[in-house]
């Protein structure tokens, strides 16, 4: 009976495991999409990793914003070319699973052009119809 238990107990931890990192794996996937669309110029592929809803919740030097168009404006704004724009990387990628659908993500973030900006992030997922995407975004 005890050997059971055990068992069970390994098959619920192994498997409690598995998901967090096929979770993980996903949204790093989403981050990884953005970071290729940035590095081609596409702001509006780029947009696919955020939740395209007007409570998406986006924190920067301005202070908060809201909705999806707003931050897909003030992208294109700020990144009007591919010079302002520079190549895209994100580093030091740390994960938190708070539940089974969400996640807090922080790191680093640069662009490689002629002032090298880059600053860091904190990033909330959820999961939503199956699908990982950013619902607010803490960027300095």
């Amino acid at each position: 009976m005890t050997h059971t238990w055990l068992t069970i107990l390994t098959i619920v931890l192994i498997s409690s495991c598995t998901s967090a990192g096929n979770e993980e794996a996903a949204i790093k996937q989403v981050l990884d999409r953005q970071v290729a669309e940035w590095n081609k110029g596409n702001i509006d592929n780029y947009m696919q990793g955020y939740w395209n809803n007007d409570s998406l919740l986006f924190i920067g030097r301005k202070g908060p914003k809201y909705g999806y168009t707003t931050t897909l404006e003030n992208y294109k704004k700020a990144h009007p070319d591919a010079a302002t724009m520079g190549k895209l990387s994100f580093s030091n990628l740390k994960f938190k699973k708070l539940s089974g659908e969400y996640y807090y993500v922080t790191g680093g973030w640069s662009l490689e052009r002629e002032d090298s900006p880059g600053g860091f992030f904190t990033l909330l997922f959820q999961k939503l119809n199956g699908k990982w995407v950013i619902i607010a975004d803490h960027t300095s």
